[in-house]
């Protein structure tokens, strides 16, 4: 009920990307469906079975679509206040999950009504049959394989965004160097980031501290020496003297006070993605299989849909790094202004724009790879391959258009600050334009060297 709420009242955007989905999930369920009508009607196993296999490009294309407009659903974000009335993290990554198996479903419904339309099952055969060659028209359909076929889009796509949006540990993890401590039965941790002076003296907070210590465990001598009533060696302080801490002012601390720690400095800027070398690793690996599989005579084999899938990993694992470092070339060499803002913002987002953009590169080289290879015609789902193209191309195209609303909706704070400081808008718009020019001078030959280097072994044979 509250999924249903939250799509009911979103915006007219939240409502257009949704609608997005399921018309990926209609045309990916049409897709698997006419993979059965296939298996149906022919009575090739092997043909039926890889063009089902080929299916599992526009349902990971749909899938990641819709893992993405759930990221950037504002409806599902978490804002103060909500946990107070039972919507903490784990209920609003439920509620996100719901909501996409909302959106997919209704698109596998459109998909199976559209399919047994075009087999005559509900009005008659359109289009003078023309459309039925892979519907297996006239054949009762199998109910099991149906209804699987058709929820394997919700299911994994649910199953997705619960995962990506599951609620993260709060603890941040040890740095390297921090000093640690050793407690009971050798447990250690980081030691306990140390208070000023005004910690200890207002509000009472002195007393509270006292009782939590107590609490704790911590005998009544050590609790003494931490608040300076007792000193090193044991002696009693007078009370009034110079190092009893109640005669002491909020502006005059005592010696043997907590100082300021000065390993407590801002946080660091973050460190660049790590996934560049493994990144190229599978990049190489997948160039190499595409190249063994297009020694084979059938151009539609498993192998080069393995290759090419494993070159789509390895630019989505190598792009956020080379996202980073793009920014950072941005700052060389004495930046301006509006270098420096571009590339800080390009660093900072390498991780969120990076795997889309690593996506959509991998399908333009797949794309221009088989517009270099005019005599190798690849159909892998028959009269249906445009079909598929379609689907995948507009959802990663879609996926990085996502991609850039999160990041945008991300640093929202930090725009409406710059404004306030006096920044033009023109300035704000330049840095905008500056990392696309960036981004695209750095992918585009990277795109051209990778299909190059894929269309060789079919431009051999």
């Amino acid at each position: 009920m509250l999924a249903l709420r939250l799509t009911r009242v979103a915006q007219p955007a939240v409502h257009l990307r949704r609608l997005a989905v399921a018309a990926a999930s209609a045309a990916t369920g049409f897709l698997l469906l006419s993979a059965l009508g296939h298996a149906m009607s022919h009575q090739d196993p092997a043909a039926s079975t890889l063009r089902l296999t080929w299916c599992t490009a526009p349902l990971a294309t749909t899938v990641y679509f819709a893992v993405a407009v759930a990221r950037t659903d504002p409806g599902t974000k978490p804002r103060p206040g909500l946990s107070a009335i039972g919507l903490g993290p784990a209920r609003l990554m439920i509620t996100s999950a719901l909501t996409t198996a909302l959106a997919t479903t209704v698109g596998s419904l459109l998909a199976l009504v559209t399919f047994l339309h075009l087999r005559g099952d509900l009005t008659g055969v359109p289009f003078d049959g023309a459309a039925t060659e892979y519907l297996a028209a006239g054949q009762p359909l199998p109910l099991p394989a149906t209804l699987t076929l058709l929820s394997l889009v919700p299911t994994i796509a649910s199953l997705a965004t619960a995962l990506t949006l599951r609620p993260k540990d709060p603890r941040r993890p040890a740095q390297h160097g921090a000093p640690r401590k050793y407690g009971r039965f050798g447990a250690y941790g980081l030691a306990a980031a140390r208070e000023t002076f005004g910690a200890y003296g207002r509000f009472g907070r002195q007393a509270a501290g006292s009782r939590a210590a107590g609490a704790m465990g911590v005998p009544p001598l050590e609790r003494s020496r931490e608040w300076g009533r007792v000193g090193a060696d044991g002696t009693p302080q007078a009370p009034g003297s110079a190092t009893d801490p109640s005669a002491a002012t909020p502006d005059t601390a005592p010696a043997n006070v907590h100082e300021p720690d000065p390993h407590l400095d801002p946080p660091a800027p973050r460190e660049a993605p790590r996934g560049l070398p493994w990144g190229i690793t599978v990049l190489a690996a997948g160039l190499t299989v595409e190249a063994y599989a297009s020694r084979t005579a059938d151009p539609t084999s498993p192998g080069l849909l393995a290759g090419w899938a494993l070159t789509a990993l390895g630019l989505a694992l190598a792009a956020p790094g080379l996202s980073h470092l793009c920014g950072r070339l941005l700052q060389s060499a004495h930046p301006g202004a509006l270098r420096l803002l571009a590339g800080r913002v390009l660093m900072e987002e390498s991780a969120r724009i990076g795997r889309p953009l690593g996506i959509v590169c991998a399908v333009a080289s797949a794309a221009y790879t088989t517009a270099l290879v005019h005599d190798t015609e690849v159909q892998p789902l028959g009269s249906l391959t445009d079909l598929g193209a379609l689907v995948v191309v507009g959802c990663t195209a879609a996926t990085l258009l996502t991609a850039a609303v999160e990041a945008k909706q991300a640093r929202a704070d930090t725009t409406a600050a710059l404004l306030r400081l006096g920044a033009p808008t023109a300035m704000l718009r330049s840095a905008a334009a500056l990392r696309a020019g960036a981004l695209l001078a750095l992918f585009g030959p990277l795109t051209l060297i990778v299909a190059e280097l894929a269309a060789l072994p079919m431009a051999a044979n």
